[in-house]
C-alpha cells in the first residue's frame, strides 16, 4: 500500500514539474511575441551620420535620431550593419523595417522603396590632397575620381564624367575613398558635403563644392507600402518642433559646416 502511494506521489510531482515548465515556456514565448523590435539597417562607414566608436558601438547623427524615433513609437531599436549597396535589397526582402544611412531620397530609389520626409540637406563635394592642383570641374579631365557604390554620388559622377572627361572608380565605403586618395590611386573623391568636410578637417585635405547639383535631401527608407512612413513622418515633425533634431545637428554636424 505504501509502495502504491509512493508511486502516485511520484507521478503527481513529475506531472506538476512538467506543467510548470510548460507554463514558463509559454510565458517566455508570449513575452518575446509582445516585445516590439524595430529593425534598422545602416552602413556604418559614413561619419558623422553613422560609424562605430572605439568599442565598436554605433554612433552618429542618424543613430541618435533613430533611437529617438524608436523611443517615440515604443520600439526597441535593433541595428544591422551592411554594405550601402545592399540596403535597398534588404528592405525589398523584408529583412529590415527601415534604413537610415545618409540616403538621399532620389526619384530612382523611390521606384523601389518609400521615403520619409527629408530630415537633412547637404550637397556634394570633391575632395583631394592639399598638394593637388585640382580646384574646379574643368581640372578633372583625364583624372580618376573615387565614389561609393550605390550612392547618389555614384550616379552624379557617372553623369559628370561624360561632360568633364574623368574616370569613375567605385569602392565599397566612404573611408576607402580617402584611403585611395592618400595612396594616390585616385585623384579626388566625390562625396556628401558634410562627410567630406569632416575628412578635410581630420586629415588636412582640401576640396570644392559641386556647383552642378542640388541634393534631394536625406530620408528614412522603408519597404514599398509600409505603414510606418506616416508614423515616422509624424515623429519627425514632432522632433523638429521640439528642437531635438536641431540639437542633434549641433552635436554632430556643427563642426562640419
Amino acid at each position: 500500500m505504501k509502495k502504491t502511494i509512493g508511486i502516485i506521489l511520484f507521478i503527481m510531482l513529475v506531472a506538476g514539474g512538467l506543467a510548470a515548465c510548460g507554463t514558463s515556456d509559454e510565458a517566455s514565448g508570449s513575452s518575446e511575441q509582445d516585445k516590439k523590435v524595430l529593425k534598422m539597417a545602416t552602413s556604418a562607414d559614413f561619419p558623422p551620420f553613422e560609424s562605430r566608436d572605439n568599442e565598436g558601438n554605433f554612433e552618429g547623427f542618424d543613430i541618435d535620431l533613430a533611437h529617438l524615433i524608436a523611443e517615440e513609437l515604443g520600439y526597441e531599436l535593433d541595428i544591422e550593419d551592411m554594405k550601402f549597396d545592399g540596403l535597398i535589397g534588404a528592405l525589398q526582402a523584408d529583412r529590415v523595417d527601415m534604413v537610415m544611412s545618409g540616403m538621399s531620397s532620389t526619384d530612382e530609389r523611390k521606384k523601389n522603396v518609400d521615403f520619409s520626409t527629408p530630415y537633412h540637406h547637404s550637397g556634394e563635394m570633391f575632395v583631394t590632397t592639399s598638394e593637388s592642383a585640382i580646384e574646379s570641374l574643368e581640372d578633372l579631365e583625364g583624372k580618376t575620381i573615387g565614389v561609393q557604390l550605390g550612392t547618389i554620388q555614384e550616379e552624379g559622377a557617372e553623369t559628370l564624367s561624360e561632360e568633364y572627361g574623368f574616370e569613375v572608380k567605385k569602392v565599397d565605403d566612404a573611408g576607402l575613398i580617402i584611403q585611395e586618395l592618400n595612396s594616390n590611386r585616385i585623384d579626388a573623391g566625390y562625396m556628401d558635403k558634410t562627410v567630406a568636410t569632416g575628412f578635410i578637417k581630420e586629415q588636412g585635405l582640401i576640396g570644392f563644392d559641386d556647383p552642378t547639383t542640388s541634393s534631394p535631401g536625406m530620408g528614412i527608407a522603408f519597404p514599398k507600402g509600409s505603414e510606418m512612413v506616416t508614423e515616422v513622418n509624424e515623429v519627425l515633425e514632432k522632433l523638429e518642433d521640439e528642437g531635438k533634431i536641431q540639437e542633434l545637428e549641433e552635436k554632430w554636424l556643427s563642426d562640419m559646416e
